[in-house]
């Protein structure tokens, strides 16, 4: 009789896992031939449960370095799988051209289960599992997004990499020049921070809602830039009333991301002081934003709604990129050279005329730095500079839109720059 006290429970239930993934495996690769209409072939559902307990045995077995049983095993599944392939080469056609290929993959991946699940923590066998069966069970999806998807966007993809994966980690840490509290690696990691909300932003207008209406329009151009849908939404409500009747809610959806994403970017970056204190008036002027455009949708409601048309900018160009490191570096220097030299007073000007541009890179420059004036002034310029970028964005709406319709909208953002100075006069 077998001794099952000889038998480790952990190794026990290890095996036991290897095995029910690779039934797992085995059925979802059964239901895709399926679905398909394919044949059985190789790589039945017995097939894949008996090669990811083979494959477990023989990593178990080895014991050691070199993994002489493992390799000589993945050897003979390959040769076996070569065999098979060269067999179905005649019927590329029945079988879908890639299909043929897939199974060999699975089979693959069911042999090196065992060892994933004997080396690895369980978060990477369950993802790997589940991108196995994603990529299984979603072919229509991804073949529709793949149709759909320009080869452009492949590029765009690529640019984002370097900005993150290979740039990045080659800055150094060490003081720019000048700066002694801004790194290089703290510029760039900003600069991916924002390019990547922005691109997934316009991942979404550009994919998901190629068609979004005037409102979801203001929502998706709020995420990587609220004064470009500002401006786009103005202009289009002058050419089209349908449009005008929608877009001052749309403008203040806008301005409500435009908070929202700010205060993601400030918490995602570790600047955990500045985003406790600014997420009560980050907070109301959100709401206070939503609550207007709300009232602004309801009494557009009657008027024929036509759907304004944003087109997705992509953010990661590179140039952009590196536009927004050089005026990172700048505003430092600026904010350090106005603080040195007048204090919070000077800052409070200087952050309301950076409102009246790309306030992203001055506000991160802000909370980088260490300046000559305390955190209060420093939470004071953030809100400025975004209570006058309202007040551009409400100028643009009325001189570009030329409608009645719009002077709710631009009242509520000369208004939100007016709260935010009562803020700072009178709030705690």
């Amino acid at each position: 009789m077998l001794n099952t006290a000889l038998l480790p429970p952990l190794l026990l239930l290890q095996f036991g896992a290897t095995v029910v993934l690779s039934f797992v495996l085995g059925l979802q690769l059964h239901s895709y031939r399926r679905a398909q209409d394919e044949g059985i072939g190789f790589g039945t559902t017995r097939t894949l449960t008996l090669v990811g307990a083979a494959g477990f045995v023989l990593w178990q077995l080895d014991g050691a370095q070199p993994r002489g049983l493992y390799l000589g095993g993945l050897i003979v599944l390959a040769l076996w799988l070569a065999v098979d392939l060269a067999r179905q080469a005649g019927n590329a056609a029945e079988n879908g051209g890639g299909g043929a290929l897939l199974p060999a993959l699975i089979a693959l991946l069911a042999f090196a289960l065992g060892p994933l699940v004997l080396t690895q923590p369980d978060w990477l066998v369950a993802s790997v599992l589940i991108v196995a069966i994603l990529m299984l069970a979603e072919k229509p999806l991804i073949r529709r997004l793949s149709d759909a998807m320009p080869a452009a966007e492949g590029v765009t993809l690529a640019k984002f990499m370097i900005l993150a994966g290979l740039v990045l980690p080659l800055l150094p840490n060490t003081p720019i020049p000048g700066l002694p509290a801004i790194t290089y690696a703290k510029v760039w990691l900003a600069v991916v921070v924002i390019s990547g909300i922005s691109y997934l932003g316009y991942l979404a207008h550009a994919y998901f809602f190629p068609k979004a209406g005037t409102l979801l329009t203001g929502v998706l151009g709020g995420v990587y830039s609220s004064t470009a849908a500002t401006v786009v939404l103005a202009r289009q409500a002058r050419a089209d009333p349908g449009v005008a009747a929608q877009a001052p809610a749309a403008t203040l959806l806008a301005t409500a991301m435009m908070y929202l994403r700010l205060w993601l970017v400030i918490v995602v970056l570790g600047h955990w002081s500045a985003a406790l204190q600014l997420a009560l008036p980050f907070g109301l002027l959100c709401a206070g934003s939503l609550a207007v455009a709300g009232w602004l949708w309801q009494r557009g409601r009657g008027a024929v709604a036509v759907a304004a048309h944003l087109a997705p900018h992509n953010p990661l160009d590179l140039p952009v990129a590196f536009l927004f490191a050089g005026l990172f570096v700048a505003f430092a220097a600026l904010t350090a050279f106005v603080t040195g030299h007048y204090g919070a007073a000077g800052l409070h000007v200087l952050s309301f005329l950076v409102g009246f541009s790309d306030i992203d890179p001055f506000v991160l420059s802000l909370l980088a730095g260490h300046y000559q004036v305390g955190d209060a002034a420093i939470i004071a310029a953030i809100l400025i500079a975004s209570g006058s970028n309202n007040l551009l964005k409400a100028g643009y709406a009325m001189l570009l839109s030329r409608q009645r319709t719009m002077l709710p909208a631009a009242a509520w953002l000369v208004a939100s720059l007016l709260l935010s100075l009562a803020w700072l006069a009178w709030g705690p």
